[in-house]
């Protein structure tokens, strides 16, 4: 008799426990708006630009080469590649059917109008924080795009990944619903900075980690992560930059797109400060401000390196001969770090020693983080493919090397870089990764750097970075 009303007791338990899962997980279809255009306060559209702009919303949700917006660029997941959806006012594929309240709910818990749960691709466990004001404009801001009718291909899933109310289980051990709360200890400025960095801008989706269930590691939070075939940095205090970042050093990167003390934006990073450059300068210092902090306070040793370091690299470059042979004529044998400072001698140092100045001159490349990063993705890419230009726009520019250079001259030129300007340990499988990041042309997301001001008069100034 016991174990019956043990096992009666265990079963009644978990029918709770279902009954409670299912309430949580199913949601009822909130009822189609008629379609057509809306009318909205010009100032509304407007605060909605810039807030899409910081969440890079036209990332995501166009095609490279296709309408602004209209969704099916496929985002590459551990699980199987999901497309953005059409997010124009579009009413038969985009959200031309859907109400504020359907839009607000997608934003705050991640459930689209039907009821449906949307795949944390869209990364509405950042967006949860975004207050019903700010979600009121970016409403607006979509429902004046142009519509465009766009239906966006199916997602690649296996099962159960395809299967949406498995998603419910994702939340309920993942998802913590917002909306952001601000830090009395911090000023206005940072609780700004933190409310854009954590909520719209979603940094934390590209710099932190994840689990095999795809989860940010929030005890890990922007330690670092692969996206898109390039590494997205540390920004906390772990970050490889040989110098350290500041509030200004982030301003700049962030509003410009550049720093001379860290370079150039590249790879995903390009187009996010690209949108950034667009958008009221109060909010970029803000963003700035709470970054600062997540990267904390230098050491007095650290600071001491950096400033040593940006002193070498204004001092110009006297006496220095080149070798002119071209690297594929460079006889091959003997210690392959030579082999690779004649590589570097050849194809690098004209741009990056020559002293040309940021941000259409090579970057000295004792202040690139890519030399003391933990993996070399960053500068194979960059090598491999160059920096294209920004069409219509003058923008720093590199030319690839992928036709001129083998893997093993490749390995050996990284080789040669990693020792001479970086104290950190030799990459290790660098053929691997290069024969890798080679065999992925065309998978690998290339981007041309911004367009960055102020864009120097003089055309000798007007060269190629790292």
């Amino acid at each position: 008799m016991r174990a019956l009303k043990i096992v009666f007791g265990t079963l009644a338990a978990l029918l709770i426990l279902a009954g409670a899962f299912f309430a949580y997980a199913l949601h009822a279809e909130i009822q189609p708006r008629e379609a057509g255009p809306v009318n909205f306060d010009p100032q509304l559209v407007s605060r909605g630009a810039a807030l899409a702009a910081i969440g890079n919303c036209n990332n995501c949700h166009t095609v490279p080469g296709g309408k602004a917006f209209a969704g099916g660029l496929p985002i590459p997941t551990p699980f199987g590649a999901i497309h953005s959806t059409n997010i124009t006012p579009d009413p038969e594929t985009g959200i031309g059917r859907w109400s504020e309240a359907a839009f607000q709910r997608s934003m705050r818990k991640g459930v689209d109008r039907e009821g449906r749960h949307l795949y944390p691709a869209f990364p509405y466990d950042h967006f949860t924080l975004v207050t019903d004001d700010d979600n009121k404009a970016l409403y607006a801001y979509l429902m004046t795009r142009r519509p465009v009718q766009n239906t966006t291909p199916a997602n690649t899933l296996p099962f159960p990944f395809n299967i949406r109310m498995a998603v419910a289980g994702w939340k309920l051990l993942f998802f913590k619903e917002g909306p952001y709360r601000p830090d009395a200890s911090h000023d206005g400025l940072w609780n700004r900075g933190a409310y854009l960095g954590e909520g719209l801008a979603h940094c934390g989706a590209c710099h932190t980690p994840r689990n095999q269930l795809g989860a940010e590691k929030k005890s890990q939070a922007y330690a670092g992560a692969l996206v898109e075939g390039w590494w997205a940095y540390a920004i906390n205090k772990d970050s490889p930059a040989p110098v350290a970042w500041s509030q200004d050093a982030f301003y700049h990167f962030l509003r410009r797109g550049w720093d001379d003390a860290h370079g150039l934006a590249r790879g995903p990073m390009s187009p996010v400060v690209a949108n950034l450059g667009s958008v009221p300068e109060g909010e970029v210092r803000a963003l700035a401000a709470y970054y600062a902090t997540v990267a904390g306070e230098p050491s007095a040793e650290r600071r001491q390196k950096g400033e040593t370091l940006i002193a070498e690299a204004k001092q110009p470059a006297i006496g220095r001969t080149l070798p002119s042979a071209d690297a594929q004529a460079v006889p091959r044998g003997g210690n392959p770090q030579d082999f690779g400072a004649k590589i570097y001698g050849a194809a690098c140092a004209n741009c990056h020693e020559g002293g040309q100045p940021l941000p259409y001159g090579g970057l000295n490349l004792n202040l690139s983080t890519a030399m003391s990063g933990p993996t070399p993705h960053n500068p194979i890419n960059v090598v491999l493919y160059g920096l294209p230009p920004a069409a219509g726009d003058r923008s720093p520019i590199m030319p690839g090397f992928h036709g001129s250079l083998s893997d093993a001259q490749m390995a050996d030129l990284f080789r040669y870089l990693r020792s001479r300007f970086s104290d950190k340990p030799a990459w290790e499988n660098l053929e691997k990764d290069i024969s890798a990041a080679r065999s992925a042309a065309g998978a690998t997301a290339l981007y041309p750097s911004p367009g960055s001001q102020p864009v120097p008069a003089d055309a000798s100034q007007r060269g190629v970075i790292w």
